[in-house]
């Protein structure tokens, strides 16, 4: 099966902590055609570790799924595609972007940036185990400011003929601090025509998926933080591709939602129901009537049956 790849198939980005089944499942709902997992330790899988495994959980309507695995060892990545494939998983990512403080130290994530050999000689490991279409790197400019490695690193993957190149065009020093250069998309797309890009970064709404796209020509956008604070984005972003408008009012929209994840983190991951009432729920209530209100209720509440009845409060609202 080809991936659903295209200015028509928004796609939503491995969030940490966040992008779990019962959220990737809404964001399907409202039109997101391929979702990632949250990163995936290789090193975890190898070791059994619980925690890993529990990031891997899926259901037949979670489809197309590609797994983010990290990782600085091409052994290793080895071992953790072979598992991971004996799962009937079929799509690898491998991480070049995260620049958070654990993934650095161990030469994963987005240092893997300043050894662009060694992603070339991953991501070969990777295609020995499956075909080079259904794998695919996301990465950074660079790791440090100012050097740009992303068109070398394009060179190499476009030889490599891998499947996308998801391009965050911030390096990684910065974090998410500053601005997203959409310009750097433009010039990965039109030096390597034969790469696949996808576009990453300050995609919150989506009349940002329509900017990045028309002012880059790249081929795909995905929604991460955007997507984070509005799972409805997806339908939004369609809607705008097809020059149509949403007359949902907002607090139906939020309404809709928050009985959406009422209904799927109890029945696919209950041991999570508390914290992501209290973490995830207050990030989607914005632009209604009281919602600074609401969202302290979020925070506080400890039931799903009490965020049903927020739910349908703002619905006969």
């Amino acid at each position: 099966m080809s991936l659903p790849l295209g200015p028509n198939y928004p796609w939503l980005a491995p969030l940490a902590g966040f992008s779990d089944l019962p959220f990737r499942l809404v964001c399907r709902k409202y039109g997101c055609d391929l979702a990632f997992t949250e990163m995936v330790s290789a090193s975890g899988l190898i070791y059994n570790s619980k925690g890993t495994f529990s990031i891997l959980k899926t259901c037949a309507q979670d489809s197309p799924l590609i797994v983010q695995l990290f990782g600085a060892d091409p052994k290793i990545i080895f071992k953790a595609v072979n598992i991971l494939k004996k799962l009937g998983f079929k799509y690898f990512d491998l991480n070049c972007g995260c620049s958070v403080k654990k993934v650095i130290k161990t030469g994963s994530g987005a240092y893997l940036l300043t050894q662009i050999k060694k992603i070339e000689e991953i991501v070969k490991t990777m295609q020995s185990l499956v075909p080079a279409k259904q794998v695919g790197i996301k990465a950074r400019l660079g790791y440090s400011l100012k050097e740009d490695i992303y068109l070398k690193l394009g060179e190499k993957m476009a030889k490599l003929g891998i499947g996308w190149f998801t391009l965050h065009p911030r390096y990684a020093k910065q974090k998410f601090s500053g601005t997203a250069d959409w310009t750097a998309l433009k010039k990965l797309k039109h030096t390597f025509p034969e790469l696949k890009v996808i576009g990453s970064g300050d995609i919150f709404t989506a009349e940002d998926g329509i900017n990045c796209l028309s002012s880059t020509q790249i081929d795909g956008i995905m929604f991460a933080r955007g997507a984070l604070s509005n799972p409805f984005i997806f339908q939004e972003y369609k809607a705008l591709l097809q020059q149509k408008s949403i007359t949902i009012p907002k607090s139906k929209i939020i309404a809709q939602l928050l009985l959406d994840f009422a209904k799927y983190y109890p029945k696919f991951a209950p041991q999570k129901a508390v914290l992501k009432m209290r973490t995830l729920l207050p990030k989607m209530i914005k632009n209604i009537p009281e919602a600074k209100k609401i969202r302290h209720k979020l925070t506080s509440i400890s039931s799903w049956e009490q965020v049903i009845q927020i739910a349908n409060q703002l619905k006969e609202e």
